[in-house]
């Protein structure tokens, strides 16, 4: 498959991928809910593409949570801690950016927590989300995290994973010949052999290429890419697609998400995984209230319950996106993450206005 960016062109957000996908790749992913996962979400878990009630209109009713379809223990986890009941609509980025946008008269969400720190960041400017709060444990934060709250506390970090680090398949090449950074993916030696996930598509594919253009400016974002494509990468619609062609023999290397990546390594694929010298760019993800909440107190515990170091504990060693940097001090990432493991991002506000010129230009390479 060439650079042929899928004809369904999302330009809301960062798009997650679907269950199916995950459990027939045989790759737990940031964009996919794994079948173990599913088979024992909670009863009372409204899909995105469900009709929802209105907003509660009392402490009493359920504090309606949107957030990406995974990590859903987080539900059983809240409630036994503060008593207070949870209702979660899950779906990908592009389907609940979609239902944000269509309701935003009339809000059905209480908190959202996405993958889609650019996206959030933009409904914070568009003064739809509560600003000037201050959670308690907002100290707390490492300095890595403390980067990504806003002057406005309109939302706040609860973990980063990278989008994309380099993978190969040790059958094909060996840890000496293997791309040591991101530039080496442009080599000819490469030539048709790498694959990446579709920025249009999968959720942390935006992040992923919104870094090389926010840190080297548009022209160079562009001109990098392009000797990727010119390098014959092979694009695809979401991360366990790029992961089941590696696997495969179709690619020989890939930018391939965090999580993704480790699962492969763990099953026992023949992988080994880089982390670049330069930094890999970071999914940034984000809890953020609804500006005109009727359960503000259940929101802003709910908030502070994922800022705790316990709850983010609890999500590395128990969760099905497991593999990610806590935003809180005192957490252990997985022990088999790369100690120098190093992230970068592109600043929430600048990709978040660029978005839809970034994607529209990856959508118009797929005719060229």
């Amino acid at each position: 498959m060439t650079f042929a960016v899928m004809n369904a062109l999302v330009l809301t957000t960062v798009a997650c991928g679907s269950k199916e996908e995950a459990a027939n790749n045989n790759a737990a992913s940031a964009e996919s809910t794994s079948p173990s996962a599913a088979s024992t979400a909670p009863t009372n878990t409204a899909s995105a593409s469900e009709q929802p009630a209105a907003a509660p209109a009392n402490q009493g009713e359920p504090l309606v949570v949107y957030l990406n379809d995974f990590d859903e223990i987080i539900k059983p986890m809240f409630e036994e801690a503060t008593g207070y009941k949870l209702e979660l609509v899950t779906g990908n980025g592009a389907e609940l950016a979609s239902r944000i946008e269509a309701e935003k008269g009339n809000p059905h969400w209480d908190v959202v927590w996405m993958d889609s720190m650019p996206t959030i960041d933009q409904m914070g400017k568009q003064d739809q989300l509560l600003a000037d709060w201050t959670p308690k444990d907002i100290d707390n934060l490492t300095d890595f995290a403390k980067q990504f709250v806003p002057a406005s506390h309109a939302y706040f970090p609860t973990g980063a994973h990278a989008a994309s680090v380099i993978i190969y398949n040790t059958k094909a090449i060996d840890a000496n010949s293997a791309p040591k950074t991101w530039k080496d993916l442009a080599d000819p030696k490469f030539k048709g052999a790498v694959g990446m996930a579709d920025p249009a598509v999968a959720a942390p594919a935006y992040p992923f290429v919104s870094w090389f253009f926010g840190a080297q400016g548009m022209d160079a974002g562009k001109q990098y890419f392009e000797s990727l494509i010119k390098n014959g990468v092979h694009v695809y619609p979401k991360n366990p697609n790029v992961a089941k062609a590696l696997t495969g023999g179709e690619i020989k290397v890939a930018a391939l998400q965090e999580s993704n990546a480790y699962t492969l390594k763990n099953s026992g694929e023949p992988v080994e995984i880089v982390w670049p010298q330069e930094g890999a760019p970071a999914s940034v993800r984000v809890a953020a209230i609804q500006k005109n909440t009727k359960h503000a107190d259940a929101a802003k515990a709910f908030v502070e319950f994922l800022l705790d170091p316990k709850t983010q504990q609890a999500l590395i060693d128990q969760g099905e996106e497991s593999y990610f940097e806590p935003s809180a001090k005192d957490v252990q990432p997985k022990k088999d993450r790369a100690a120098d493991a190093k992230l970068v991002a592109a600043e929430a506000g600048w990709a978040g206005e660029h978005e839809g010129e970034i994607k529209q230009w990856f959508a118009d390479q797929a005719v060229k």
